[in-house]
């Protein structure tokens, strides 16, 4: 009889452990599901009065209507099509855009020009929410004493490429004013015969312009081969830049820039997959270069500092990106908050 017992009483316990464990994880699944839901409430509370006090308490622009972003654009990096992103949000998105237009396109700013530029761009309260954009190299607004510096973002492009569509968009242009006239229209000179008769506009001391708008208003940044130049751009990019995006991934940047800076960029994944001017500005009579001319212009130290600094870009885009969005279906997906505030005093 005791034998039967203990093997009865064992078989039952077999049975009830299902319902333990289950009972178990539904109490502690629903209490750690009641404290974030409490934690937010709280955090909701929270930033209601404080808003409320706030606007209470003075009359200062909201922190997303004091916001001003600068896209110092590179030429040939798709940056008209990314600006025309920004032209086509601003009425809906309510921000103003502005074009920063040098004298010649000259990216180096006089000294009393940089003075004139970090105070509009900084105490211009009817233009902010702002976003500039121009061809202009990196300003370190912090130099000038001013309290909040511009939000930088930028796109930059495998330097090859870059160069082969400068050379060829000099020529013949693009189709954005296809009646402009361009400043060596009539040179029909490929850029393979170029680079083979070595000629100055396919010199490889061309391809150094995205370290330099990196590095900013130094003279050594401008100096073509630079290590502290590239070792510069590279400490900005890091520092000064809230994403740097690639030209061959633009619509992950853009859909990275709308999650991170929606109060410029809500709707702007979508305008740029099915708007008219998403692809508006490309070159014309552009040839890919052979083999032998990428081969040639690999074998130079400009060549080679510049890939340095685009492939650093690019490893720092993916990183950014493979922590911002998941994948399903072979579509990319932003992802939703993974964090959460709790334990939240004074109440």
């Amino acid at each position: 009889m005791g034998l039967f017992s203990t093997e009865f009483h064992l078989f039952t316990l077999k049975l009830l452990y299902p319902c333990i464990f289950y009972y178990i994880y539904k109490k502690y699944n629903n209490i750690f599901t009641l404290e974030r839901a409490i934690a937010r409430h709280e955090v909701r509370e929270i930033e209601q009065r404080h808003t409320l006090d706030g606007s209470r308490q003075d009359g200062r622009l909201g922190e997303d209507d004091n916001v001003i972003i600068i896209y110092n654009r590179v030429p040939k990096t798709a940056s008209t099509s990314f600006t025309n992103i920004a032209y086509d949000l601003c009425a809906k998105n309510k921000y103003h855009v502005l074009h920063i237009n040098t004298t010649k396109n000259n990216p180096v700013m006089s000294l009393q020009d940089q003075v004139r530029f970090v105070k509009n761009v900084t105490y211009w309260k009817e233009m902010k929410p702002g976003f500039y954009h121009g061809h202009v190299a990196y300003l370190d607004f912090a130099k000038f004493g001013v309290g909040r510096k511009p939000i930088y973002i930028n796109v930059i492009r495998d330097p090859i490429e870059r160069l082969v569509s400068y050379y060829y968009f000099l020529r013949f242009g693009d189709d954005y004013r296809p009646g402009l006239r361009r400043r060596k229209q009539g040179d029909k000179k490929t850029f393979d015969e170029c680079v083979a008769a070595g000629g100055s506009d396919c010199a490889p001391e061309k391809l150094w312009l995205q370290i330099p708008f990196f590095c900013g208003h130094s003279s050594e940044c401008w100096n073509v081969g630079s290590k502290w130049a590239l070792e510069q751009a590279k400490y900005n990019l890091i520092n000064e830049y809230l994403i740097v995006g690639v030209t061959e991934e633009l619509e992950d940047f853009i859909m990275l820039l709308e999650a991170a800076l929606p109060r410029f960029f809500r709707g702007a994944t979508e305008l740029y997959r099915t708007g008219k001017k998403s692809h508006l500005r490309k070159t014309t009579e552009k040839k890919p270069p052979t083999k032998e001319t990428i081969t040639k212009l690999q074998q130079s130290e400009f060549w080679k500092m510049e890939n340095d600094f685009y492939e650093f870009a690019l490893e720092q885009f993916q990183f950014l990106r493979a922590h911002a969005v998941r994948e399903k279906d072979g579509e990319l997906y932003i992802r939703a908050q993974n964090f959460f505030y709790e334990k939240i005093y004074p109440k």
